[in-house]
């Protein structure tokens, strides 16, 4: 069963591996492919990064949301479903900006440059939300695929010693046992965790329903009314709803400010609290009255229940942003050893074949 699975399906895992080594790092690789994003430090202006965007696109009504990053040398920018892309699923506007707000420096949509490219190719295969789903049922064969290679290799009792030895034998078929047996032994662990928090992510309704059955759960907040405004009524400054939401949160980390369309009636700002395992994209929110600058909720990751917990801990663990440089250059390393193994697992069957013939 290790052996067919193989080789029915072991080419596309190594495919997903391969991409998704290539994205544990893309961010700071497409900073690097585009050198005018390279600026120097200063203070952010999103209030003028705002009215930028609003003057340049004036067709774009929607909201838009800006990303705060630790580099101040830049704002990036997102306008979700832009007409250009309707239909492609998530494909949404994407802009940098110099840090004073005022100028565009970059602009492309979300899958059409080689970062989001790899990045599309790793968790859908370029195929839509198909993809998404034929990724998921496909680490549900690789997590298949690692358990039955552990159980294949499960020594019997008082033979765990020379089960772990290298025996660095002299026939190739012995020699590319012991190595690919080293390896998937040395990997085993770290791929199952990326195995299966990648099928978690790639299927989300499942893995709800899955979870959903576990105690600690807690009901999810109100969806809020839109306030009534007077019909001249403006929406008062990003500035203003900023500080709002940080005397509301004054412990927390902004990581996103999403801004209401024209007619909206809320700021939004996403925010990372204590004990939020994720930096970039945290599970806290602070929505403000885009008219009275009023907090009018918060949400709380302290506050969630035991499936949502899990849940907030998928994608900093499998894109390893959880654990610093050290782990991302783990996860990195670990997408070439789906690679490796394939190798010397084929390589080994074609020499058996050779043998037999």
């Amino acid at each position: 069963m290790h052996l067919w699975l193989g080789l029915s399906v072991g080419l596309l895992l190594v495919l997903i591996s391969l991409s998704g080594a290539a994205v544990v790092f893309y961010v700071e690789l497409d900073q690097a492919l585009h050198p005018q994003l390279q600026q120097a430090q200063a203070k952010a202006d999103y209030q003028q990064a705002l009215a930028t965007v609003r003057a340049l696109y004036p067709d774009r009504t929607g909201p838009w949301r800006f990303e705060v990053t630790d580099s101040a040398g830049i704002i990036p920018a997102r306008y979700y479903n832009p007409v250009e892309t309707v239909g492609q699923g998530f494909a949404p506007l994407l802009l940098w900006l110099s840090a004073d707000g005022r100028t565009v420096l970059r602009q492309e949509f979300w899958g059409q440059h080689l970062m989001t490219w790899l990045y599309k190719l790793h968790y859908q295969l370029l195929l839509g939300s198909t993809g998404t789903v034929i990724v998921g049922y496909l680490g549900l064969a690789s997590l298949l695929l690692l358990l039955l290679g552990l159980l294949a290799w499960w020594p019997k009792a008082g033979q765990w010693r020379k089960s772990l030895s290298f025996k660095g034998r002299s026939s190739a078929i012995g020699a590319l046992y012991d190595w690919h047996k080293s390896l998937g032994l040395l990997s085993v662990l770290p791929l199952l965790l990326l195995t299966l928090t990648g099928v978690m992510l790639a299927l989300p309704e499942p893995t709800a329903a899955v979870l959903q059955q576990l105690p600690g759960q807690k009901a999810k907040a109100a969806p809020l009314s839109t306030p009534e405004v007077e019909p001249d009524q403006q929406h008062i400054s990003l500035k203003q709803a900023l500080s709002a939401a940080q005397g509301a949160a004054p412990e927390g980390q902004l990581a996103w400010i999403e801004t209401p369309a024209l007619q909206g009636p809320y700021y939004k700002f996403r925010v990372q609290l204590p004990g939020d395992p994720s930096r970039r994209f945290p599970h806290s929110y602070i929505l403000i009255d885009a008219y009275s600058g009023a907090v009018a909720q918060l949400l709380d990751i302290r506050e969630q229940g035991s499936k949502e917990r899990i849940l907030n801990w998928l994608h900093p663990l499998h894109d390893g942003s959880v654990g610093g440089l050290a782990l991302r250059c783990l996860w990195l390393l670990c997408g070439f050893f789906p690679l490796l193994l394939a190798w010397l697992g084929i390589r080994r069957y074609q020499l058996r074949l050779k043998g037999r013939s």
